[in-house]
Parts: structure tokens; sequence; C-alpha cells
């Protein structure tokens, strides 16, 4: 077995998909610190994170994650007391586990 294969078989990447209720970009904002201080829990975990944006690249209209966790329990917990989750601001999240096939090459600048 190769090192990386040791190194990815004892990762589970969740991908979350959040969207956003309408009318909660006020609340939002308001939530926002909470929100990432939250995020900066997992940030060991995380593979990355950050809003969607309209087609207008101005408008938030959800949240993408995606998260070592050891299972989707773990998920649904951690995203139980989630800031934006607890003050009303997502939807239903969709999550599903992640593989990254492709080395990243573009997309993600800096954070």
């Amino acid at each position: 077995m190769s090192v990386l294969n040791k190194i990815t078989e004892d990762i589970m990447i969740f991908a979350i998909l959040l969207m956003d209720c309408p009318g909660t970009a006020d609340l939002r904002v308001q939530v926002r610190p909470e929100h990432r201080a939250y995020l900066a829990t997992k940030s060991e975990q995380m593979a990355f994170a950050g809003p969607l944006m309209s087609d207008d690249g101005k408008t938030v209209v959800g949240s993408l994650l995606a998260i070592d966790f050891p299972d989707r329990a773990a998920v649904e917990a951690w995203l139980k007391d989630e800031p934006f989750t607890k003050a009303g601001v997502y939807e239903k999240p969709v999550i599903h586990t992640f593989t990254n096939m492709w080395a990243q090459k573009a997309g993600f600048p800096p954070a």
C-alpha cells in the first residue's frame, strides 16, 4: 500500500451543500462572525469552504463546505450546532462523501 493510499483511507471528506432560505441575507450578515468562528473549529479538517454566489458574483445564495468527519452522524451533529443552521439561514443540507480524484490546479485563490 502506498503512503498516499494509507493517508486517504483514514480521511472521509464530506461535501456539504447548504442553500440559503429566501430572505435571509441580512440574517446571514448578522450571524457571519459566529459562523466563521464555528468553521474555525474544523480548520485542521477543512478541505475547502466558502459561499456560493449567484451569477452576478455579488449575491450569496448558500455555502459549500468540504470537511473531514469520521462519519455522516458526526456531520449531522456538527451541522445541528452550526450558527447559520441554528439561526435559520440554511435550508435542509445536502451531504455526500467526496473523493478528490484531480490535483487542484486552479480555482482556489488564497484564502
